[in-house]
């Protein structure tokens, strides 16, 4: 349809489609009582990709309905892609997250298999439970990873500091090591996109609270 509009896609169409469409998935999913529908929503991703969505709802901002379901569509897509890395940082941020991890609900030993079923279980509330604890929980879920991205990547900076003075007392020099380096500044970074995912979503559910999430 947005192809067939002449001088290309206005902005103001886009954006109501991104919001109508939203609106549409679900209060059709949350009035649905067929488990079998919820299931196929849940995994929309698995069968027709993640582009399918973000066409849709990808630009709208964090604080908007279609804004908070790219958003958690897009947490369940990245948790399934890479479950073992997920689980890993999950893992090295709960200590150090005790409320996030139990609002969370991933059980104890976050193994990869146990993220994944946690987040389908999440998403699965959006549909048939309260939706701003859905969202509440994608953020508590966002913060202990970010957590333990952050710890990794300090231990990647201890990393290159160890190798670094090694080298230094053996050939007078200091010898980075980029690799390390780089993997430090990009868990840092993905550290503070998932921090800014968790306050859109929680700011999402309390505007769903307060009848205010358009």
């Amino acid at each position: 349809m947005f192809e067939h509009i002449d001088g290309g896609m206005n902005p103001e169409v886009v954006s109501q489609a991104a919001h109508s469409s939203a609106w549409a998935l679900l209060t059709q999913g949350r009035a649905n009582s067929d488990p079998s529908v919820t299931a196929r929503l849940v995994e929309f991703t698995d069968h027709y990709g993640l582009e399918a969505i973000a066409e849709m709802w990808a630009e709208a901002p964090g604080v908007s309905l279609p804004g908070a379901l790219w958003r958690i569509y897009a947490l369940r897509d990245a948790v399934r892609q890479n479950p073992e890395a997920i689980s890993h940082h999950y893992h090295l941020g709960q200590e150090n997250a005790q409320v996030s991890r139990v609002v969370a609900g991933v059980a104890d030993p976050p193994a990869a298999d146990e993220v994944c079923r946690t987040i389908d279980a999440i998403l699965t509330g959006a549909y048939t439970g309260e939706f701003d604890v859905a969202l509440e929980r994608f953020a508590a879920f966002c913060r202990v990873v970010a957590l333990g991205q952050a710890v990794a990547a300090d231990r990647a900076d201890v990393a290159v500091e160890a190798v670094g003075a090694e080298a230094h007392q053996r050939a007078g020099e200091f010898v980075s090591t980029p690799g390390s380096t780089a993997r430090g500044n990009h868990l840092t970074k993905a550290a503070r996109r998932l921090i800014t995912t968790a306050e859109e979503l929680e700011a999402a559910a309390s505007a769903w609270r307060h009848n205010q999430l358009d």
